[in-house]
């Protein structure tokens, strides 16, 4: 028999080689899972974020500056394993704007933030369709917070994640603010 027919027939290392070709991909398959479980649970905590912010606040009748940050002080436990210190979390309110007596916009009232911007007291915010009631106020809770874990700063990195979240004050029609924040 020449080398090339043995050569041909041998079929005892044949599963070593498939394995060793099949390993990285595996390993890729694993890693990509694990790593797309963990930005689907930091999104989630994003959108509870946002919620819990606007939730917060709507429950009172009126704000102080130590309200807020006992609000962005929750953010921390909500966002924990990630770095809660990324996070740029604001929080407005918006009042019914009598000057154009819109119910898709408003103006607002007054804001706060944490590492991000706060809207200026009177600019106009436009609204989602029917969430503005006549002479009645909105909290907007906004989020912006970008994911980031070893391997996606090594393949894509961070990950932009922002959510805005609308809810109406439960006590009163509009809550009265912090003078500072």
């Amino acid at each position: 028999m020449t080398l090339l027919k043995r050569f041909r027939k041998a079929t005892d290392g044949l599963a070593a080689v498939e394995f060793a070709l099949i390993l990285p991909v595996m390993i890729t398959i694993l890693f990509g899972l694990v790593e797309t479980s963990l930005a689907l649970a930091c999104r989630t905590d994003v959108v509870n974020v946002s919620s819990a912010v606007a939730d917060l606040v709507a429950q009172e009748a009126s704000v102080t500056s130590s309200d807020v940050t006992n609000v962005f002080s929750a953010v921390n436990a909500i966002l924990y394993p990630n770095d809660p210190s990324t996070a740029q979390i604001t929080v407005t309110s918006v009042i019914y704007n009598t000057a154009t007596n819109s119910l898709t916009s408003g103006k607002v009232d007054w804001s706060c933030t944490r590492g991000g911007t706060k809207r200026s007291k009177g600019s106009i915010v436009t609204l989602p369709a029917n969430l503005m009631t006549a002479n009645g106020s909105v909290i907007v809770s906004e989020i912006n917070y970008n994911y980031a874990s070893p391997t996606t700063q090594m393949v894509i990195g961070p990950i932009a994640m922002a959510n805005t979240f609308y809810s109406k004050p439960r006590r009163v029609a509009a809550i009265a603010g912090p003078t500072t924040c």
